[in-house]
């Protein structure tokens, strides 16, 4: 089972637009069993502000979709804070809860992290799990 955690750009972009990367990660963890979803209750409250800002013109049953659809199958921790320097310290929860759950940390935005192998973009993300699967199914 692959665990990932979902920075809040990936959860936005999947609002925007249903057919990019970023909206097949969110369709593969309601679909898949292959999938672990990890997060904690401030990177819930960060969607849901985000989410909610006028300027992006996400309708608010969009917003619940992506939040329920995270936190029905999602598995909810409560990280260690790391002391690790970051470039956006508003990036640190998502860090902290990917190494606490061990998890791939998906973001749009790898430029605002340290360089780690557990980081990668949805493309990236979507072309292993992709790999991976049809090795399994070979």
């Amino acid at each position: 089972m692959k665990r990932i955690v979902l920075d809040t750009n990936v959860v936005v972009s999947a609002a925007l637009s249903p057919k990019g990367n970023p909206a097949q990660i969110i369709d593969l963890i309601a679909e898949s069993t292959d999938l672990e979803v990890f997060y904690c209750s401030d990177i819930i409250l960060e969607y849901q502000e985000v989410l909610s800002r006028d300027y992006l013109k996400i309708a608010p049953d969009v917003q619940s979709r992506m939040i329920n659809a995270i936190r029905d199958v999602g598995v909810l921790i409560m990280p260690a804070i790391s002391t690790i320097a970051m470039s956006d310290e508003d990036d640190r929860i998502f860090y902290d809860t990917a190494i606490e759950s061990n998890a791939i940390l998906i973001t749009g935005n790898i430029r605002h992290y340290p360089k780690e192998p557990f980081i990668m973009t949805p493309a990236d993300f979507l072309d292993k799990f992709e790999q991976e699967d049809t090795m399994r199914h070979s």
